[in-house]
Order: C-alpha cells, then sequence, then structure tokens
C-alpha cells in the first residue's frame, strides 16, 4: 500500500470525483426525466433524493475507499466480518463498471461524430439531418473506429497514473466543461423561450408527479453519481492524510447537481423556442437538436460548443469507469499499470463491440440496451444496497466517527446510510425487478 499513488491536493480528488459523476446523465438524461416529470416538480423530489440517499452512500463509498487503500474488491473485504463474503459485492461492482464502458463507450463514440460534424455544420433537409444517427447507428465499421478511438484515448490517459493522468485530464476537462455550459446557458438566456423554459424549471407542476415519478427520482439521484459501480471507492482509495469526507461529499453532489441544472436551462430554451415538447425524448440529442442547430442564428457555434460539452462530460465518466477495472488488477493480482490498462482497456473494447454493431441482439433486444438493462437496473441499485449495509451495519459508529468526524451534519447523513437509503434502494431494486 506504501507505493499507492494518491491525489496531488483535495481539488484534484474534487474536480476528478466530479468528472466521474458528471456524465452523459447530467446534459442528456437529466432534461428529459425533467421534462417528462413536471419541471421543477421532479427537481424537489430529485433534490430530496440526493440528500436521502446520494450523498450518503457517496460519503460511504469514499470512506470506505480511503480507510482499506484497495480497490472495490480489496476495500470490501478489508471490512469482512465472520463469513459473509463482502468481496462479493466488490467484484459485482468492477463487473458493472465493464459492462457499463463497453457501451458508455459506444455512445461516446456518436458524440465523437457528432462533433466533427459540427465543424462543417449541420445543412440538408430535417429527414436528412435527423436521419444522420439512422446512418451511423447501421454503419458497424464507423462505430467499432469511434468506439476504439474513445476507447485508446482513455487508456492512454489513464497510463500516466493517478496524479499525472487521471487528476492532470481533470483539471483541464472540468473546468473547460465548466466554460462551455456557461457559455452556452448565456447563449439559452437569449432565446424566446427562456421565459418559459425558466417558469417550467422554478415553478412546480405536481399534477404530473407520480408514483413513478417518485421512483425515477430517486434512481438518477443515485445513478447520476457514479454509485454502485466502485468508482467512489476507488478515488476514495486515493485520498490520504486529513480530508473531511462528508463536506467532499457535499461539494461532489452539489456540484454535479448544479451543471444538470444548468444543462436544463441550456436545452429547455431551445426545446421551449422551437415549440417542442419539454419531454421529448433521449432521441433529443442525436435527433432533434441537430436539426435545430441548423436553423438558429449561430447555430454551427453552439453545435460545437454543445457537443464538446458533451464529450467532455463522458470522456471524465469514462476515465473513472475503466480506473476502477485497472485498480482492481493491480492490487489483486500485483502486475503493472500498464498491463492492468491493457488487459482491461482490450477487454472492454471488445465486449464494446457487441454494442457497437447494432444488429447483433438477444431476442430481438440490442446488446447496448441490453447491457445497459443488466448494469443500470439491476447491478447499480443492488451494489448500492450491499454498500450502504456494508457501511451502516457492519462498520462501528465509532470508527466512522474517527475518520469522518461527528457533526450534526454527519450524524444525520450517517443515520440516512444506515436506515434511509437501503430502505429506498431497496425499493428501487424491487421494482426494478418486478417484485413492487
Amino acid at each position: 500500500m506504501s507505493s499507492r499513488d494518491h491525489w496531488g491536493n483535495k481539488l484534484g480528488f474534487i474536480l476528478a470525483a466530479v468528472g466521474s459523476a458528471v456524465g452523459l446523465g447530467n446534459i442528456w438524461k437529466f432534461p428529459y426525466v425533467v421534462g417528462k416529470n413536471g419541471g421543477s416538480a421532479f427537481i424537489l423530489i430529485y433534490l430530496a433524493c440526493i440528500i436521502l440517499v446520494g450523498i450518503p452512500i457517496l460519503m460511504a463509498e469514499i470512506y470506505i475507499g480511503k480507510k482499506s487503500q484497495l480497490n472495490p474488491v480489496g476495500a470490501l473485504r478489508f471490512f469482512q466480518k465472520g463469513k459473509i463474503p463482502f468481496s462479493l459485492i466488490g467484484y459485482a461492482g468492477v463487473l458493472c463498471g465493464i459492462i457499463i464502458l463497453s457501451y458508455y463507450s459506444v455512445i461516446t463514440g456518436w458524440i465523437c461524430h457528432y462533433l466533427m460534424l459540427s465543424f462543417r455544420g449541420f445543412s440538408g433537409t430535417e429527414t436528412e439531418i435527423s436521419e444522420i444517427f439512422s446512418h451511423l447507428n447501421a454503419t458497424p465499421w464507423l462505430n467499432i473506429a469511434w468506439h476504439t478511438f474513445v476507447m485508446v484515448t482513455v487508456m492512454l490517459i489513464l497510463v500516466k497514473g493517478v496524479r499525472q493522468g487521471i487528476e492532470k485530464a481533470s483539471k483541464i476537462l472540468m473546468p473547460l466543461l465548466g466554460l462551455l455550459l456557461l457559455v452556452l446557458v448565456c447563449y439559452s438566456m437569449t432565446l424566446e423561450g427562456m421565459k418559459d423554459a425558466w417558469h417550467f424549471l422554478t415553478y412546480p407542476d405536481f399534477s404530473k408527479v407520480t408514483g413513478g415519478s417518485f421512483l425515477e427520482a430517486l434512481g438518477t439521484s443515485f445513478f447520476t453519481l457514479s454509485l454502485g459501480m466502485g468508482a467512489m471507492i476507488t478515488y476514495g482509495s486515493y485520498l490520504k492524510g486529513d480530508v473531511n469526507i462528508t463536506k467532499s461529499a457535499v461539494q461532489i453532489a452539489s456540484i454535479d447537481t448544479l451543471i444538470a441544472f444548468l444543462a436544463g436551462i441550456v436545452i429547455f430554451p431551445i426545446v421551449f423556442t422551437n415549440n417542442l415538447e419539454p419531454s421529448a425524448g433521449p432521441g433529443l440529442i442525436f435527433k432533434t437538436l441537430p436539426v435545430l442547430f441548423s436553423k438558429m442564428p449561430g447555430g454551427h457555434f453552439v453545435a460545437l460548443l454543445f457537443f464538446s460539452l458533451v464529450l467532455f462530460a463522458a470522456i471524465t465518466s469514462a476515465i473513472s469507469l475503466l480506473e476502477v477495472a485497472v485498480s482492481f488488477v493491480t492490487d489483486e493480482y500485483k502486475c503493472s499499470r500498464i498491463k492492468a490498462i491493457i488487459f482491461m482497456g482490450t477487454l472492454i473494447w471488445l465486449l464494446g463491440i457487441f454494442s457497437a454493431v447494432s444488429s447483433w441482439n438477444v431476442a430481438g433486444t440490442p446488446f447496448l440496451d441490453l447491457f445497459d438493462k443488466i448494469a443500470s437496473c439491476y447491478m447499480l441499485p443492488l451494489g448500492g444496497l450491499c454498500t450502504a449495509l456494508v457501511f451502516g451495519w457492519a462498520i462501528k459508529t465509532e470508527s466512522k466517527y474517527k475518520e469522518i468526524g461527528s457533526s450534526a451534519v454527519t450524524k444525520t447523513l450517517l443515520f440516512a446510510a444506515k436506515y434511509v437509503s437501503p430502505l429506498l434502494l431497496l425499493v428501487v431494486f424491487l421494482k426494478e425487478i418486478g417484485l413492487f
């Protein structure tokens, strides 16, 4: 453990953790689910879920990683009590990260493709522009080429290590992401639909809130923070010294939530200006927005900024997903970092080919959708639930106080991690497997 790489400073950890949390979900999925569930009414529910589930579990994962100084498998084994194999939770997290990155890399490749198209601008009829995605999705070699580019890029960043690779990339990409987001927010504020968008985001419509809205808010709050897949355990294991875990968890969750909200301020004015439904759906980013960019004044420049923003968010998340697998191999099998990166990167690349070839499917379900269903709906909530149980019940409260502190805020979050979070995550899991 003495040779383990560590973050250069707390800022590096915060930026890397925010980079892991901020991904396609913040910019692509969050505005869609907000639009589908009553605007700010959903946001209020989402914020409550962040406090009751997101921050407590985030705090738990960072604590488990920092205390053990090990990968997710070794970290959970470190806290094992009796014959209960806690390490299985870690194995599941590593496997979940591998599955997610295999198709996440393909989706990131789509972003790369659209960014390249943005340099020359989107032109043609609405049908021609909206069909760009269909053509891309139906061209296996192009999907595989972009998938390869993304995986090689992420692998090259990781080769430099934690401090010189992940931390340095995060210190470049995250400020750029923030700058691009602010520029796009300023642009969207000039559009006619800004007034309607602001009303939509700040005046709750509880008539559109259903029981499903609460479950979706709970699931979104958990998934958007990169929880349940070992990423925050891994990043926490690179912490050393006196770090306020409670404060760090609150900061990470707050920045992640702010970015998701700002993404809504970017997208909804465009949606309302063009008389679209705020619940336009996941296809908005690849089919609808390019058509709108082709019509908007300055749309060429806006498209460049927008797809650059999404790409930066996707790459920082991909970095954390691969690092989970790399940390596992280097710790458990004592091999060099470079060998671990090559082995796991190649393995994930090969698995990603199944998602890159859209015609490959299981019983009519494309592999990309199948992998997403397995990871997001089953493995993530179950992994988060088990992690919460270990943190809340298997680790002595006094031990947690020594590492985290015992302020009123910390005690409240520890109570949520022990009682509230597991119960709510159990509800999500039972709902996903059809028992609720």
